[in-house]
C-alpha cells in the first residue's frame, strides 16, 4: 500500500479559489496526508477540513500568519523545505507558489499540479514593485535583489518535480518558458452543479473577482460609467474603497457577499465581465453553467474556455476583446449588445460541462497511474 503526501501552500478562510478546489477533489481521490505552510481551516468548524490533521511549518507561529504568509515572502522557500515527507512513496503538490518546492528522496514520486508558476516574482513582477511602497527607492532594490534570488530558487525546485500537470495550455506555456519543462494539461474542477441554468435574463451586467490591481476591475467601471449600462461587481479586497469612489450611478460595488447571493445574480446577469489575464479563470466558467455569456479579456485560460461569438458561429458563448483597456471593453459590450440573441445559454452550459469534477477526477487519475508506471519501470531497470 503506497503512502499519499498532498502538499498544498496554505490553507486559511480566505484561501477559497480554484487551487483550494484541486485539493478537495485530490483528498476525496486519495488516501493521504495533507500540508501546508499554514493551516487555519482545521479548527474552523464550517470547513470540509475541520479536524482533519494537518501539517505545517515554523510559519504557523508567526504573528499576523492568519491574514497570509505572503508578508513573509522570503522565508517562504526555507518554510517548504522544512517538511518531513521522509515516509510516503508518492508526493502530490498543488503549487502557485512554492509547495512544489518540498524535498523529496530519489526514491520518491513527486507529481505538481501547477496552477501558475509563482506570478509575483515572474509575470507580475513589474506591477508588484510598481503598485507597492517596497519597490521604491532603498528598499526596490532589495525587494528586486529578493524577486530575483526568488527566481533562482523556483527554477531550482522545479528539479525536484518529477512530473507536471498544468491548468490550461496558458500555464504549460508558462511552465516551459520558466522551466522548460514539459506538462500535462488536466483542466481544474469546476462545481457546474453549484449553478443552476437560468434562460431569462435580467439587465444588468456582472463581474465578480476579487478587488486587487491584476484583475483590472476598475477598467471594467471605467467603460461601465461610460456606457451607463447597469453594472453590479461583487467582491472584496484593497481597492474596494476606489472603486466605490470610481463607480458611477449605474455601477453597484456590492463588496463580498454569500454564495446564494452571488449564484443569484451570476444565473441572472445579462453577461458576465472579466478584464483579468487569468491561467484559467473558474468564474468564466461558472458564469457559463448558468447559460450567461461571458465578456472577456481574450488571453490566457479565456481562450481555452470561451468560445468566441466572431470565431465561433456555431455555439458560442461569448465575446474575447484584445486589449486591457477601456475602449475595448466598451467595443466588446456594444457588440454584445447587437448580437447577443444569437448567444443560446444552454450552449454555455454545454460548454461548462467539459470542466467538471468528474472529468478531472478521471484525467488526473488516468495520468497519476502512467506517472507510477513510468517511474516504478524507470527506477527497477
Amino acid at each position: 500500500m503506497k503512502k499519499y503526501a498532498l502538499v498544498h501552500e496554505w490553507l486559511t478562510p480566505h484561501a477559497t479559489g480554484g487551487s483550494e478546489l484541486v485539493v478537495r477533489e485530490l483528498l476525496n481521490q486519495i488516501d493521504g496526508d495533507l500540508y501546508a505552510l499554514i493551516d487555519f481551516e482545521s479548527s474552523n468548524p464550517h470547513s470540509y477540513l475541520y479536524k482533519r490533521q494537518i501539517g505545517t511549518t515554523f510559519l504557523q507561529k508567526l504573528p499576523l500568519a492568519r491574514q497570509g504568509v505572503q508578508k513573509y515572502l522570503p522565508l517562504l522557500p526555507v518554510a517548504i523545505e522544512q517538511l518531513d515527507l521522509r515516509d510516503y512513496d508518492i508526493i502530490l503538490s498543488s503549487s502557485h507558489a512554492v509547495a512544489k518546492g518540498v524535498l523529496a528522496a530519489p526514491h520518491q514520486l513527486h507529481v505538481c499540479y501547477c496552477h501558475t508558476p509563482m506570478r509575483y516574482a515572474w509575470d507580475l513582477t513589474f506591477d508588484y514593485l510598481d503598485g507597492s511602497k517596497a519597490g521604491r527607492g532603498i528598499r526596490g532594490i532589495f525587494a528586486r535583489y529578493l524577486l530575483h534570488r526568488l527566481r533562482q530558487w523556483d527554477v531550482i525546485s522545479a528539479n525536484r518535480v518529477d512530473y507536471f500537470i498544468a491548468n490550461s495550455r496558458h500555464t504549460a506555456r508558462r511552465i516551459w518558458r520558466c522551466y522548460r519543462r514539459q506538462a500535462e494539461v488536466i483542466y481544474p474542477p469546476v462545481n457546474i452543479d453549484r449553478f443552476a441554468l437560468e434562460t431569462r435574463k435580467q439587465d444588468f451586467y456582472l463581474t465578480v473577482s476579487r478587488l486587487v490591481p491584476y484583475k483590472k476591475v476598475s477598467l471594467i467601471v471605467k467603460a461601465f460609467n461610460r456606457l451607463g449600462k447597469p453594472l453590479v461587481a461583487i467582491g472584496t479586497g484593497p481597492e474596494l474603497d476606489a472603486l466605490r469612489e470610481l463607480a458611477g450611478s449605474n455601477v453597484q460595488i456590492l463588496g463580498e457577499q454569500p454564495d446564494r447571493v452571488v449564484e443569484q445574480y451570476m444565473a441572472e446577469a445579462k453577461g458576465f465581465v472579466y478584464a483579468a489575464c487569468e491561467d484559467f479563470g473558474i468564474a468564466l466558467v461558472e458564469a457559463q453553467a448558468c447559460g450567461t455569456p461571458v465578456i472577456a479579456y481574450g488571453k490566457g485560460g479565456a481562450r481555452e474556455t470561451v468560445r468566441d461569438l466572431r470565431q465561433h458561429r456555431d455555439r458560442a458563448t461569448g465575446i474575447l476583446f484584445p486589449e486591457q483597456t477601456e475602449e475595448a471593453i466598451v467595443e466588446a459590450v456594444e457588440i454584445f449588445e447587437e448580437y447577443r440573441t444569437a448567444l443560446d445559454p444552454y450552449d454555455g452550459r454545454s460548454q461548462a460541462a467539459k470542466f467538471s469534477p468528474t472529468l478531472f477526477r478521471e484525467r488526473y487519475q488516468t495520468f497519476l497511474d502512467w506517472c507510477i508506471r513510468q517511474f516504478w519501470e524507470e527506477n527497477h531497470r
